[in-house]
Parts: C-alpha cells; sequence; structure tokens
C-alpha cells in the first residue's frame, strides 16, 4: 500500500486515506438521505437504522476529537466495554432522523481529516481501542464506518460502499487491533503461521505461539496456512458480518500450505471489536 511521508510524529498518511474517508461518509449519508424509515431493523443487530446512524455520528465526532489531540474516555477497550459504552452514549443522544445525522457524519468525518493536514500531526493518541498515530487511527476511522455502512446499506436494500481500495486502507488499524481483540479460549495452545492476502492485492501475517499472537504488516516466513481471500469478504469475516464457510462457498476464499485446514478457524480466533 503506498504511504505518503509521516507529519510529525504521527507516522505515515496512506494515499488515498483522506477521500476514502471523505467519500465513505458521503456515501453512507446518501444512503441515509434515502431512508423511508429510520426505526427500521439492521439486520443481525438489535439496533435500528436511526441507532446505527446515530452510532455512526457520535462515534465520527469522537474520533475527530481524539484526532484533535483530546482525551475522551469511551469504554476499557474490551469488545464487550465497548458494546456498552455505544448503549451508555447511544441513550444520551436522541436524534435519530436521517437528515441531521447524515450531515453530523460527513461534518465529523472532516473535522477528523483537519488535524491531518496540519504540518505538524500528534504523535500516540489514546483511543478506545488503546494507543494509535493518527494515521492508525483515521484507518479505525475508516473501518468503523465502512462496517456500520454496509449494516445500513442492507437494513434499507442500498448497494454497500466497500471496496478493494477502501479495505487495503482498513489494514493498518487491523493490524493494530488484532491482538487486542484475540479470542483467548480459541487460541489456547495454538502454535500457527498464517499469511492473509488480499486477492490483487496487500498482505500480511499472524503468528500463534501457544495461544499468544503477533500480527506483522509483512507475512512469516515459512506459514502453515496462507489464505487468499477476495477484499470484501475479507473486511466482512474481520467485523464479524460474514462466517468462513459462507465466504468459502461463495468462491471468495482460497487456502494452501501445510496445514490449509486451519483457514475456515482463522476468523473466529478473534471477538470484532
Amino acid at each position: 500500500m503506498e504511504s505518503v511521508s509521516g507529519q510529525g510524529d504521527g507516522g505515515t498518511w496512506p494515499t488515498g486515506l483522506d477521500e476514502a474517508i471523505r467519500a465513505t461518509a458521503t456515501d453512507i449519508a446518501t444512503t441515509l438521505r434515502g431512508a423511508p424509515d429510520t426505526g427500521a431493523p439492521v439486520p443481525g443487530s438489535q439496533w435500528t437504522v436511526g441507532e446505527a446512524a446515530a452510532h455512526l455520528a457520535q462515534a465520527n465526532e469522537l474520533m475527530a476529537h481524539l484526532a484533535d489531540g483530546k482525551t475522551r474516555s469511551y469504554g476499557d477497550g474490551t469488545p464487550h466495554g465497548l458494546a456498552e459504552a455505544n448503549q451508555l452514549a447511544l441513550a444520551a443522544f436522541a436524534e435519530r432522523r436521517a437528515e441531521p445525522l447524515a450531515a453530523m457524519i460527513v461534518e465529523q468525518a472532516e473535522a477528523f481529516l483537519r488535524p491531518a493536514a496540519r504540518p505538524s500531526s500528534p504523535g500516540e493518541l489514546v483511543t478506545p481501542m488503546g494507543p494509535m498515530s493518527l494515521d492508525v487511527l483515521g484507518s479505525y476511522l475508516l473501518t468503523h464506518m465502512l462496517g456500520h455502512g454496509y449494516d445500513l446499506a442492507r437494513a434499507l436494500g442500498r448497494p454497500h460502499m466497500l471496496n478493494r481500495s477502501r479495505v487495503e486502507l482498513t489494514l493498518p488499524f487491523l493490524i493494530t487491533a488484532m491482538p487486542r481483540v484475540v479470542d483467548t479460549t480459541a487460541t489456547a495452545g495454538l502454535t500457527a503461521r498464517f499469511t492473509i492476502r488480499l486477492r490483487g492485492g496487500a498482505r500480511f501475517g499472524a503468528t500463534f505461539a501457544d495461544g499468544a499472537v503477533t500480527v506483522t504488516p509483512h507475512p512469516p516466513s515459512r506459514p502453515d496456512c496462507t489464505i487468499l481471500t477476495e477484499p470484501v469478504a475479507f473486511l466482512l469475516m474481520a467485523l464479524g458480518r460474514l462466517g468462513p464457510w459462507g465466504a468459502a462457498a461463495r468462491g471468495h476464499v482460497l487456502a494452501w500450505g501445510r496445514k490449509p485446514w486451519l483457514a475456515p478457524r482463522f476468523p473466529t480466533l478473534f471477538t470484532a471489536p
């Protein structure tokens, strides 16, 4: 994945990330503005369209504040803690109308991008998923919008906004977050090396040693299992929107190596935040 030079201590700002954040927010807003009823249920969720949109608006505002160097506490960094914080935040925020929420999602995405354009960006930022540089936080914002944007598109019968280039830009966050959401029960005793390849582009590695995981931007030498995944299916599996067997049945996943049977197990080793 191409990157531009880092700004200050903020790491590198991936080429295309600002455009992806801006376009994804706009796509979500367009999807929302066509909603006949924000009280409709979101498939696979306990939320309505209005609640999911309100959560997105709040989350974009939270991340804009974090990018600006403001301190905001939000859960304890675990999937359970984040879910609890989400419910508390929603209960305190009454807006459920499509137009105001669509506008807020776009406005706060733009607010997030302003610190990234400064000559000197902040160093490590404290986020709900642990410390991150600004570029990784931008990847987090994009990942979060794509996941919930996909949910809203499904609920409203509209095209989703995931594509290969946007999915590749989620990798800095996913690589950072995966060790923090590993399911220690599922990984107990596991020793294996995985290479994950996105069809047509990026790749990364995950190495388990007796259950502990290290995730790196580069694949390990002599992996036990190489998994080739269609990019959109990869992100949907990573976010818990698609199961590994469903992806395999659609031809979206191929695996090879000394232990190819480990491929369907890989997504189950993590708890989606």
